[in-house]
Order: structure tokens, then C-alpha cells, then sequence
């Protein structure tokens, strides 16, 4: 006897992923982010003039890094809020870019139509993980770059999304997100690219406590948020000592607070 897997319903999973990233408010995670895209924009080597497209860009950290090195920009994402967070921080530093509501699994725009696209801890969330890789060679320039910022599996990221799955499993049948952060994968799935280049980096969560960082994640970043809300109480207090203990374990810090060395992958590839 055979057991066939089952197919994602992938649309069901996207309005359900579009809710999640709308609540809370992303916003106080993704400007603790920005020197991701800073790195990002110089592994990509954007260079002043370039047509650059970030995809789900969320609050604009790649988007705002580009523009800075004068580059011609747009930011996308399809959680408007977000986009709108963008716009004020750009206006904020005077930076000029486009922004504009995105799907990343069918980016509007025509075929090789960018000298550079970025993403950073954004395209890797895609449910159908193929079509948004195909998206993102269909929309890049040959020649051009395709530079992402992926958590990968063995990281912090990847032990807190099987803690939180460990409470509320996943869809059947969707593969991990921290797949991208994988080399393996992606040199399967960009199999066409002329080039791919990984480097795996460290980002510092630095925070109070560890019940701070839960505290803040619980209130802003929406899986969290989301996983909080769909819980009992004694579930709640359940994954919460969970979480704690994650972070208490993953503590590097030698001077008190908390500070978790959250690996990811930094990857190029030029089509």
C-alpha cells in the first residue's frame, strides 16, 4: 500500500500567512534588522543607478540599504502596513524609492526587468518555495544578482519555528521555510544560475531577558503573536517556558541580558 503526500492548499496557507504578518506589528522586529540589509546591498555590490527590487521587503530594510547607495528601488510586499512603514522611514532619511503591493510568487512585473533583486528574511516565507524562485530569476536582468538573506535550519531560527511547530504544526505537506537558508536547496532550485555564492553570518538578537525577547515577540512579530493567540492558557505558560528555555540555552552573552547568535545564510546568485 502506497501513501501519496498531500498538496498544500497554497492560497488557503498564503491569506493565512498574509493575516499572520498583519498582526502585531513587524515593524519593531524588521529595524533591528537593518544591518542585514546593509550587508545584503554590499554582497550584491549595488552599485548607484541600478534598478533593484526588494521582495517582501517588509519595513524596508534591503529597500532602504539599496537606495542609499543611490540605486533606483522598489520595495514590495503584500502586507500594505508594512509598505507604508517603509514610506515613512524613507521619508524620514530623505531616500527616494518606489513601493508598490507584491506577491512574491507572482512579482508584476515583466520578464529581466532589474539589475539586482534582494531579500531579506522575506522570500524565504513563500508557501509554494518553486514558484517563488522561478519568480525571482524571471525578473532579474541576465547577468544580474539575486542576493538573499535566508535563516538556515541548524540556526536559532530554525530551532524556534520547530519549538513553535511543536505546538501548532504546520500545514501537510509544507515544507520548512529554513529550507532556503540550505545550500543544497538552493542550488536545486536555482540549478539555471550562472553562479551562487553562500556565506552563513551571524545576526545578534540582543534583548533584556530572555522572558523580554518572548514578551516583545509575543506582542510584534506575528508567528509568535499568532501562536500565543491560538493557545489555551495553560498552553500559553507551556510555550512560553519553552521559548525561555530555547533562549536561555541559546544565551551567549558573558555581561548579563541576553544575546542569541541567530545564524544565516547571506547568498548570491547571479543569473
Amino acid at each position: 500500500m502506497t501513501t501519496q503526500a498531500s498538496t498544500p492548499d497554497f492560497t488557503a496557507i498564503k491569506t493565512k500567512q498574509q493575516a499572520t504578518w498583519s498582526s502585531g506589528d513587524f515593524g519593531h522586529i524588521g529595524v533591528r534588522l537593518q544591518i542585514v540589509g546593509e550587508s545584503l546591498s554590499e554582497a550584491a555590490d549595488v552599485h548607484a543607478g541600478e534598478t533593484v527590487l526588494d521582495v517582501a521587503a517588509g519595513n524596508g530594510n534591503a529597500s532602504l540599504a539599496a537606495a542609499r547607495r543611490f540605486a533606483k528601488v522598489t520595495s514590495t510586499d503584500y502586507v500594505p502596513a508594512l509598505l507604508e512603514q517603509g514610506k515613512l522611514r524613507a521619508e524620514a532619511e530623505r531616500l527616494e524609492m518606489t513601493l508598490q503591493v507584491a506577491d512574491a510568487e507572482a512579482l508584476p512585473f515583466p520578464d529581466a526587468s532589474f539589475d539586482v533583486v534582494l531579500s531579506s528574511f522575506g522570500v524565504m516565507f513563500a508557501p509554494n518555495q518553486e514558484l517563488a524562485a522561478a519568480e525571482l530569476l524571471r525578473v532579474v536582468k541576465p547577468g544580474g544578482r539575486i542576493a538573499l538573506a535566508c535563516w538556515t535550519p541548524e540556526g536559532f531560527l530554525g530551532d524556534l519555528f520547530r519549538t513553535v511547530g511543536s505546538f501548532l504544526p504546520p500545514p501537510a505537506g509544507l515544507r520548512s521555510p529554513m529550507l532556503w537558508g540550505s545550500e543544497p536547496w538552493l542550488r536545486e532550485m536555482f540549478s539555471g544560475a550562472a553562479d551562487i555564492k553562500t556565506e552563513r553570518k551571524i545576526y545578534a538578537f540582543r534583548y533584556l531577558s530572555s522572558q523580554h525577547f518572548v514578551d516583545f515577540f509575543r506582542r510584534y512579530y506575528g508567528p509568535i503573536h499568532k501562536a500565543f493567540g491560538a493557545l489555551d492558557s495553560a498552553k500559553q505558560e507551556a510555550f512560553n517556558q519553552a521559548v525561555v528555555a530555547l533562549l536561555d540555552k541559546a544565551n551567549v552573552s558573558k555581561r548579563g541580558g541576553l544575546v542569541v547568535a541567530a545564524e544565516y545564510l547571506e547568498i548570491v546568485i547571479t543569473r
